[in-house]
């Protein structure tokens, strides 16, 4: 019963990850950088590679590009104000227009890593992407799993998803102060930073994103008044630093890139 409350609590305080908001409000995908999404560049960088992203560009080829996440990676009554198809805007700016980009979303609600990683033979097998990005970590934390098990379960997944073909960037937890003391975020954060170290993939490390905004106070996370807006706006912010850091992690050269 605990699990449920904080699980329903943690969807509500990430739909500003989901709340409802009109298709037409998303940003324009040839809009400057907003000041509210500025990051230190260490939260934008990897010292690992994408290589299959960095071929498929260079060779012109389709850049097909999976997210792996829950109801938070959406917005349903928006799909082009969520992070995903912010992302592929940008990216869509960012690279010459000779590269087709397509980001596609797998939602897994309210599923464990264990539970879905199961899913990804079949799954990879039927989208067969370029790039996976796999959100998770949240359902595990509420639910309390052991962090040893939610260690195993990510390096089984991230295994399958690169015997698929597939270059992967881990995604952590979302930040929420209204739930931090109810959450033990860290073991689980912890324990997927140690995974993407031994397959040597990106860590797109959310959770401190959003924490560095909430501190720093481009977005206050805590007051859920502003919902559909601020939804948007943290959308687009981290649809904006993915494209970022996957262009990046791909280590593209200045040719490879609009100017």
């Amino acid at each position: 019963m605990k699990a449920k409350v904080l699980l329903s609590l943690v969807l509500l305080c990430g739909n500003l990850a989901a709340p409802t908001a009109r298709a037409g409000d998303a940003a324009s995908a040839a809009s400057p950088m907003p000041a509210a999404c500025e990051l230190p560049s260490y939260l934008l960088t990897s010292e690992s590679q994408l290589p299959k992203v960095a071929e498929a560009i260079k060779a012109g080829k389709p850049l097909d590009i999976l997210v792996i996440g829950s109801r938070s990676t959406t917005i349903p009554s928006s799909e082009s104000s969520s992070y995903p198809a912010r992302m592929e805007a940008i990216l869509k700016e960012k690279l010459p227009p000779s590269e087709p980009v397509h980001v596609s979303v797998e939602i897994q609600s309210k599923k464990t890593a264990e539970e879905t990683a199961s899913t990804f033979v079949k799954l990879m097998e039927a989208k067969t992407p370029t790039l996976v990005i796999w959100q998770t970590g949240t359902v595990d934390a509420i639910r309390s799993i052991d962090p040893d098990e939610f260690r195993s379960a990510v390096t089984d997944g991230v295994v399958a998803l690169q015997k698929a073909g597939a270059d992967v960037v881990l995604m952590n937890l979302q930040y929420s102060p209204r739930t931090e003391t109810m959450i033990s975020a860290q073991p689980f954060l912890d324990n997927m930073r140690v995974v993407a170290q031994e397959h040597d993939i990106p860590l797109f490390d959310r959770f401190a994103i959003m924490r560095q905004w909430n501190e720093q106070g481009q977005f206050d996370l805590f007051n859920p008044s502003r919902g559909p807006e601020l939804a948007k706006q943290v959308h687009d912010c981290l649809g904006r630093a993915l494209a970022q850091f996957v262009i990046d992690a791909a280590h593209l050269e200045p040719a490879q890139q609009q100017n």
